[in-house]
């Protein structure tokens, strides 16, 4: 008997067929829009690796993101309101990182290295740079909630909280860790300041190493130093 190659399934196999058929659900409205938002600024951080805030055109990001200039107006109505939510995406991703980072250190000193490695991370980006000019603009516009701020404040300080409790856990006394935590951060930031007129990454990099020397030399002679208040 030829077997008819168009006949239709027996009835228990369509059954069968339709109950291994995979069901999509379908996205919300809500998720939609989140991942155009997301795909918008991925593309705004790779415009601006590759051009420098300057060169940075939100119809390039529309075309890189792909997506339309409606849509990406729709989200962003401006290149400042771009910037500002690009700051935030940023600022807390490398708050996540550093979070994880701090809890991966053991000894004192690297602690001291990591910490300084993640805020050069943080520090020596564009995005920092660029952040703090917009930072510096809005304590200009006296009355104005400057929201570069807040969003430094909510990403930075918990990364600040967690890198102390590093430190102590490593072995440093709670007396001084602080102090220390400020002293290394403050550092980075300086030297983050000063590529603006004498970008010197070796010496940089040297007297990153000195001051983990100092701290070592500094913890070792604690006991024997006079309290400070």
């Amino acid at each position: 008997m030829t077997k008819n190659i168009g006949s239709p399934a027996a009835p228990g196999h369509t059954a069968q067929a339709a109950t291994a058929r995979p069901v999509r659900s379908r996205r919300t409205q809500a998720e939609r829009s989140e991942d155009m938002r997301r795909r918008i600024l991925d593309a705004a951080i790779e415009e601006l690796t590759d051009k420098g805030y300057s060169g940075l055109r939100t119809a390039d990001v529309a075309m890189r993101a792909g997506v339309s200039r409606g849509a990406q107006t729709h989200h962003f109505p401006s290149k400042d309101a771009l910037i500002v939510a690009l700051v935030e995406h940023v600022f807390l991703r490398t708050a996540e990182l550093g979070r994880k980072r701090s809890l991966s250190v053991a000894s004192v000193d690297e602690s001291i290295k990591e910490l300084m490695a993640d805020s050069q991370d943080f520090f020596f980006s564009e995005l920092f740079l660029i952040a703090l000019d917009l930072a510096i603009q809005g304590r200009r516009e006296l009355g104005s909630t400057n929201r570069v701020l807040l969003i430094s404040a909510e990403a930075r300080l918990p990364v600040e909280a967690s890198w102390l409790e590093a430190l102590i856990g490593a072995g440093v006394p709670e007396a001084v860790a602080e102090d220390l935590l400020w002293l290394s951060i403050s550092i980075v930031r300086g030297f983050a300041v000063r590529r603006l007129w004498q970008d010197d990454a070796p010496r940089f990099q040297r007297l990153f190493r000195r001051w983990r020397q100092m701290v070592a030399c500094y913890l070792d002679a604690l006991p024997r130093l006079e309290p400070i208040n």
